[in-house]
């Protein structure tokens, strides 16, 4: 076995590691809260942009529906190394691999918290507060790790320019990272302030802005690739 598959199978073995402990977590804070909270009482499970539950649900989905869904993507990172095409470049990617593993099971987790202990009687979360720091954190760590990705069909900005051209996805990425970032962190700040309408529009126009600009600036650069190739021929694994 070469290094670069030892370093993905580490990096699968240590998601997965992580990944139980935050369903432990997870399954201790339903546990915790399916004991206080009374019988019959319905569980908030959706909040609108002020934090306000405005959607209520069984006891079922309130606490336990969130560790499946979690249990469901661990398991479906563990398979991506086995799935993706370019499994080499996935290979090298290990490390922004793991990091963006671990960060999606904790924004999960964090939201799960936040939501199981808000529906106990005499508990009060600030959910946009919570929501908006963890998601912040989570742009952050992506945005760190994103020019560190190689090319391929399962993490990234995956344009038809970027995966037919080394040059624009390395460039894009790295554009991409430096925008997430700064994102991330407006959205940190922003958590500390009591202005939902702005944290909306600041997620919906930040994220929608950064897709137009890394669709627009990896063309630019493709059309300037003199490596670039026609199509997809590129998705074999190099």
């Amino acid at each position: 076995m070469n290094d670069e598959a030892q370093d993905i199978r580490r990096a699968v073995q240590v998601g997965a590691w992580w990944s139980l402990l935050i369903l432990a977590v997870m399954v201790g804070f339903s546990i915790w809260a399916n004991a206080r909270i009374p019988a019959g009482a319905e569980i908030p499970v959706h909040f609108d942009a002020t934090g306000t539950p405005d959607r209520y649900g069984s006891r079922f989905e309130g606490l336990w529906l969130m560790p499946i869904i979690t249990v469901a993507v661990a398991a479906l990172f563990a398979a991506l190394p086995k799935i993706e095409p370019r499994r080499t470049h996935l290979l090298q990617s290990h490390r922004a691999f793991l990091a963006i593993w671990m960060v999606t099971l904790t924004v999960l987790a964090g939201i799960h918290g936040a939501a199981v202990v808000s529906a106990v009687p005499g508990q009060t979360v600030d959910m946009m507060m919570v929501v908006a720091g963890l998601v912040g954190l989570m742009f952050i760590v992506i945005g760190n790790y994103m020019g560190k990705i190689r090319s391929n069909f399962l993490m990234g900005v995956r344009t038809p320019w970027t995966l037919t051209s080394e040059l624009s996805w390395n460039k894009t990425h790295r554009l991409v990272g430096r925008l997430f970032i700064v994102l991330g962190v407006a959205m940190i700040l922003l958590a500390f302030f009591d202005v939902p309408l702005v944290m909306v529009w600041l997620v919906i126009g930040g994220t929608i802005g950064i897709l137009i600009v890394a669709l627009v600036y990896s063309y630019i650069v493709w059309r300037g690739d003199p490596d670039k190739t026609e199509g997809f021929t590129a998705a074999k694994d190099e």
